[in-house]
Order: C-alpha cells, then sequence, then structure tokens
C-alpha cells in the first residue's frame, strides 16, 4: 500500500510575504508588560518545585512543569552574558544598524533576557560587564519599553 504523501509533489514558493497579525501576550505576559510600563519594575515567576525564577514570566515551569503561581520582582540591572554587533540594517530590526543585542541575566532570575544594548560604544562591549535597563519615556506596554541595556 503507498502512502498519499507518495503522490503530492513538493512545492516551495521563493519570496516575501508580508502578514501583519496581532499577538496576544495573555495574563502572565500582561501581567509583565504592565508592570514595566505603570512601573518601570520587570518581574518574572518563581516555580514552587526547583525555585527557578523565570524572566520574561512563564505559566508552566519548564523542568517540573509545575504551575508557577508566585511572582517575583527581579532587579533592572543584570549580567551581560553574550552579544552580537549587527553591522548591516534590515527593515525587520527595531533600529538601524549599527545596533547590538545581549542576553542578559538579571539579577534575581535565573535566565537570561535578549534584548539592545544601547549608549555605549559597541567596541566596549564584555561579556560579564553589568548592565541596567533603559526605560522608553513614552511606555505603551510591549518589551520596547525596555529602550535598552547600557552599562551600569
Amino acid at each position: 500500500m503507498t502512502d498519499w504523501k507518495d503522490k503530492v509533489e513538493n512545492m516551495v514558493y521563493s519570496g516575501r510575504i508580508k502578514v501583519p497579525y496581532l499577538w496576544n501576550v495573555g495574563k502572565t505576559g500582561s501581567r509583565f508588560l504592565i508592570a514595566i510600563r505603570d512601573n518601570k519594575e520587570i518581574w518574572g515567576t518563581r516555580c514552587p518545585g526547583c525555585g527557578r525564577v523565570y524572566v520574561p514570566p512563564v505559566k508552566t515551569c519548564g523542568e517540573c512543569f509545575v504551575p508557577t503561581t508566585e511572582w517575583v520582582k527581579v532587579s533592572d540591572t543584570g549580567v551581560l552574558e553574550s552579544f552580537t554587533v549587527v553591522h548591516y540594517s534590515y527593515e525587520m530590526q527595531p533600529r538601524k544598524a549599527p545596533l547590538a543585542y545581549g542576553l542578559i541575566k538579571l539579577d534575581g532570575a535565573d535566565g537570561a533576557i535578549l534584548h539592545l544594548i544601547g549608549d555605549t560604544d559597541f567596541a566596549k562591549l564584555k561579556t560579564g560587564m553589568k548592565v541596567k535597563a533603559v526605560f522608553a519615556e513614552e511606555r505603551v506596554g510591549s518589551i520596547a519599553d525596555i529602550k535598552h541595556f547600557t552599562p551600569a
């Protein structure tokens, strides 16, 4: 017996498709973004099983698979664990090149958050350096309400 997929021709469309969409971050993501927007505070969720603090917050621990119902305020400072500097512009980037992205492990969190690095000479970036969040003047309830992180 032959599989129906054997009779299907694979088709590939090469091109660029722009599809506008809306994305709902749910209760957990909304609480996280509202705290940034309204209070310039960064919150995560703690797993009652292993104690891991997730930033951005999650509803369920990825290690223990139990609900993470405890909210924990973390610092707006942290350590730059890794980074990359982008030297070309692309329409989907939030800013014109050059720009830098960094993985920041916030003080009080167990994982890292990916965000922009700014207000610095990119040649002076080093893994392990302390960084601090710079909040946007006008905040609207998105992760871009943290304008970028800068050396502390």
